[in-house]
Parts: C-alpha cells; sequence; structure tokens
C-alpha cells in the first residue's frame, strides 16, 4: 500500500470518528447496568408518573409533616465571590445558580445561570424522608431564616447560611449551607434534634432535576458535547446514564460513596454524599418532562432528645479537574476525553503547565506543537526519508506504467518486484502518520472539553480558541500548508479517482475545519508548518547525503 493511499484512509478514518462522536451525542445507546454492585428491587416510586419526584424512605412508612399555616416561602439569595445562588425556603431547594466568573457570551458581561428554575428547569433538591421525615409527595417544609441576603465580604473565607424547620412536638432540623471563597462545592448538612419520646427515624435524600427537551426560547443552545446524567459507584467510576436510559430503566443501586450529576458543555452540578457510607442511587422521569438523578443515605436513629447530623456536598461550577478530583474519586472524568484520556490527560497537563509560563493558551498551543512534533522527529525522519526514496522512483513506476499500461495486475507485481529490489518499503510514511492520529484526537477532545479554553483569547481577531474562526482564515491558511506539503510528497498512486481524491483533500479539510475549534485548527496550522520545515531539512539532507557518496 503507498504512502497517499495510506494518507488517504487515515485522514477518512479520523473524519469517520468525528462523525461517529456525533452520532453518539444524538442516539447514544442504552449504559449497560453493572452487575457487580448490589442492587434492590424497583420501588414504585421510581416511575414516571409524579409531578415533584420525592423518593420513598427504605422504611416504606408514610412521612408526617406539620406544616405553619401562617408561614410562606420565599427566595432568599447568597452570593459569594464566584457563585449567586438562589434558595427557595420551601423545601430549601438550590433553584439558581450563576457563575459570576462565566459569561454566557464572551465579553457579554452576562454570568452563566448553570442552575435554574424557568421554562428550563434545572435545579439542585434536597430533604428528608422517613417515618419522620419533613419532606414527602404532598408537601415539604418551609423553613425560615434570618435574612434574605447573605453575601461574603472582605477576606472572609466562610460563609454559612442557615435555615431552621422548628416543630417542638416533633424535630427541629436545621438545614445549613457553608460556602467557601473561591469554591464551587457547598456543603449541605442537616441537623436534626428529636424533641420526641420516642426514636425518630429520616434519610436524607438529594437529587439533581433537569428539563430534558431544551426550550426554544432558551438561550442555552445545545452542543455537540454530552449533555444527561452520570454517576459512579465503587465498581465503575464514571457512567453516563442519558435521559432515554433514566426514561426506559430508572436506576436503582446500592453502592459504599459515589456520586450522582447532571453534566453539560464545560459545567457540571454534582452531588456527593459521605464517601463511607452505603448509598443508594436512583433516578426517575416526570410527567412534565424532567429527569433526575440522585442518592439516598442511609436511614438515621436519633433517640429521644438527641441531635445527629447528614451532610453531602453539592458541586455546581465548571469542569475543574483538580477540584473535582479532591471531591470524590472519578468525578474529575465529567471531563470525558473519550477512549483516549490516558494521553489527554497528560497533554492537558503539559498544556496547563506551559500557559503558567507564557501566559496565553494560543502560545501554549503552538509551544506544545512544537514539543510534540520535536519528539516525533525521530519518526518523522524515517517517514520522510521513505518519501524520498519514492520519490527516487518515479522514473521507473512511470516506466513501468508505460510498459504494461492498464494492466493493473502486472503492474502491481513488478512494482512490488522493484521494491524489494531497491529495498523500498512503500507503507514507511504510514507507521508514524498512525502514530500522530491518536494525538490529534487526544487534543481535539482536549480543546473541546477543557473549560479553560472557554472564551479564551490569542490574538488578533481570534478572541475564543473554543470556537470557529469568525472568518475562516486558520482553516485556509491550514488548507494552504495542507497543499504544500502535498506537492512536497510524491505522487506515487496510479489509480485516477484516488489521485484526484488525494487532489482536493487540502480543499475538503479546508471546509471540514471551516467548524472545528479555532485552537485545534491552530494546533494543525502550527504543526503543518513545522512539518513543512522538516520536510525540506530531511530532504536537503539526503541530496547532500548523495551528493557525497
Amino acid at each position: 500500500m503507498e504512502s497517499q493511499r495510506n494518507l488517504l484512509l487515515i485522514a477518512l478514518l479520523v473524519v469517520s470518528y468525528l462523525l461517529f462522536e456525533q452520532w453518539q451525542v444524538d442516539h447514544a445507546p442504552a449504559a449497560p447496568q453493572t452487575t457487580t454492585v448490589s442492587t434492590t428491587k424497583q420501588e414504585s416510586s421510581n416511575n414516571a408518573g409524579s409531578s415533584d419526584f420525592i423518593p420513598t424512605s427504605d422504611d416504606k412508612v408514610a412521612s408526617p409533616v406539620t406544616e405553619e399555616v401562617t408561614a410562606s416561602a420565599t427566595i432568599i439569595e447568597v452570593k459569594t465571590d464566584v457563585l449567586a445562588i438562589k434558595i427557595n425556603t420551601q423545601g430549601g431547594d438550590i433553584v439558581e445558580a450563576q457563575l459570576l466568573k462565566y459569561n454566557t457570551e464572551l465579553n457579554n458581561g452576562v454570568p452563566f445561570k448553570l442552575l435554574q428554575n424557568g421554562q428550563f428547569k434545572h435545579i439542585a433538591q434536597s430533604g428528608l424522608t422517613g417515618a419522620n421525615g419533613l419532606d414527602n409527595q404532598k408537601s415539604r417544609p418551609i423553613y425560615q431564616t434570618e435574612r434574605k441576603l447573605y453575601q461574603v465580604v472582605n477576606d472572609q473565607q466562610e460563609l454559612v447560611v442557615d435555615l431552621v424547620y422548628n416543630d417542638d412536638n416533633a424535630l427541629t432540623v436545621t438545614k445549613r449551607f457553608t460556602f467557601s471563597r473561591d469554591s464551587y462545592d457547598i456543603k449541605v448538612n442537616y441537623i436534626i434534634k428529636n424533641n420526641m419520646a420516642t426514636n425518630a427515624s429520616v434519610q436524607f435524600y438529594a437529587q439533581l432535576r433537569q428539563t430534558v427537551d431544551i426550550p426554544k426560547s432558551s438561550s442555552m443552545m445545545p452542543t455537540s458535547a454530552y449533555r444527561g446524567a452520570a454517576y459512579s459507584t465503587s465498581e465503575d467510576l464514571y457512567e453516563k446514564y442519558d435521559f432515554d436510559d433514566i426514561k426506559e430503566q430508572p436506576l436503582n443501586m446500592v453502592t459504599k460513596g459515589g456520586w450522582v450529576a447532571m453534566i453539560q458543555h464545560y459545567f457540571v452540578s454534582a452531588w456527593v454524599p459521605e464517601q463511607e457510607s452505603e448509598n443508594k442511587l436512583y433516578s426517575s422521569y416526570t410527567r412534565s418532562g424532567d429527569a433526575i438523578i440522585g442518592f439516598k443515605a442511609p436511614l438515621i436513629i436519633i433517640k429521644p432528645h438527641e441531635e445527629k447530623m447528614t451532610t453531602a456536598t453539592l458541586y455546581v461550577g465548571p469542569k475543574d479537574q483538580d477540584e473535582m478530583a479532591k471531591l470524590a474519586e472519578g468525578l474529575d472524568l465529567t471531563i470525558d476525553y473519550g477512549f483516549l484520556w490516558m494521553i489527554s490527560q497528560p497533554l492537558f497537563w503539559l498544556l496547563v503547565q506551559i500557559h503558567s509560563l507564557v501566559g496565553n493558551w494560543g502560545i501554549a498551543i503552538i509551544v506544545i506543537t512544537l514539543i510534540v512534533k520535536g519528539g516525533m522527529y525521530p519518526l518523522t525522519k524515517a517517514q520522510y526519508t521513505s518519501m524520498a526514496k519514492m520519490r527516487e522512483l518515479q522514473p521507473k513506476i512511470a516506466a513501468l506504467k508505460d510498459r504494461f499500461g492498464d494492466d493493473r495486475q502486472k503492474m502491481s507485481k513488478a512494482m512490488m518486484d522493484m521494491y524489494k529490489k531497491e529495498k523500498v518499503n512503500p507503507a514507511g510514511g504510514c507507521f508514524p502518520l498512525l502514530l500522530q492520529m491518536p494525538i490529534f484526537l487526544a487534543l481535539y477532545w482536549v480543546f473541546l472539553e477543557s473549560v479553560e479554553l472557554r472564551h479564551a483569547p490569542f490574538m488578533l481577531w481570534i478572541q475564543d480558541l473554543s470556537a470557529k474562526d469568525p472568518y475562516y482564515i486558520l482553516p485556509i491558511l491550514m488548507g494552504i500548508s495542507m497543499y504544500v506539503m502535498q506537492k512536497m510528497q510524491p505522487m506515487t498512486i496510479q489509480d485516477p479517482m484516488q489521485q484526484k481524491m488525494m487532489q482536493y483533500m487540502p480543499v475538503f479539510f479546508t471546509i471540514f475545519f471551516f467548524w472545528f475549534p479555532s485552537g485545534l485548527v491552530l494546533y494543525w496550522l502550527v504543526s503543518n508548518i513545522i512539518s513543512i520545515v522538516q520536510m525540506k531539512i530531511i530532504f536537503a539532507g539526503i541530496e547532500k547525503q548523495k551528493a557525497k557518496t
């Protein structure tokens, strides 16, 4: 097989892979159920029938709720240096979360809203079920707070927001939210005091609820990245569980530790329970078209006049690998680099280290390209040396073509005999190309998934390396560089159709790259320029060596 045919095949494989990834986003198959984690019988409440799903407690006893008729629900606001949160005092749900350091669009000054409770719903709920729990399908408690606005001031490192529900004849519950400076994780503690003369039984649950269909009027535009649920168990650190899975086969697993999450491009919301507990993971699909994924902690028995606490952590923020890895094992895997994650992760680490030195993500991409191409130079030299030998054989190949005409069988046999005699491997340029493809695909996912590159400027007209080039200048320059490289390589393909495909490949790739992140196009362009320089140096060295001999 000749080098050009190999190049054509590899290019088509890359395109096919990227198209297949897009197809998977739109038609993701159901995630397989793990068999190594203990499971329980599906509960009747885990179905698509409820309008405001509250999981049934494991003790199977209805939850009596004493409501204060005079109490009314309200919305309280919490502001830190990175978050603007709204909490509904009915249930204590977080119904809105704005990420103050991330704009919805480039330089528009409007904070990105990860959680919201409008036509499109994405909220974080939590509560207490059980024989003496406060939350059930018909009603939820209304908590009282001291203020309606809580805000981190000056150099304050921690902000505590207490929501209190008091029933002197049953329970006194403090739902405590703890916010930290420069942090997207929120600690949620339930401090429960039993005021009764008998034991009290409660069970902490927490869930994420999201509208499946995005309204046409919503500013939240779909992307090629995955949007849906995910979970982790002690056996499977990261499993996607898309909305179709939730609708068709509700999740019901028991695991030590674990977590549940709702994932979208660049951002994630996740509930992380206590990692030493045996937690039950569940999902549900409501009549209103909302998907729910959550967990239930173990039952808590509280003796008369005793006080106990249960806790979990809610993360609402960007896909920050370091921060999420600290919260729970596998949570950083929500930054989905695909099957080449083992290459993508070190490449991302290297990219971050370079950026810490140069301070510009575009320059960091150029530097990492130089490092990758430099590291692969021995293979590149072998590839171009093979090309040079093939170019020297062009006159002999042309003579064979004149001799055998359209007899392809005899032509192929004569060429193979010639390659054997001249000690030339026609596939010698293929292996280095095959090694470069995984690196290219790994970098593709790094540029696509890394929130650090979102709205990251380079220079001049490139102000967002995660978006396409608005003027298509980089793709056109990349196509020109491919054309130059093609002209420098010998054309050994004899089939006229394949020759035309090779000739039009720079045009095809240019159009294909119009929609690629400009950071990836920059990498490919710089890589081609380096290849052209390397090609000239290697070919010149071969010519000098020939002149000496």
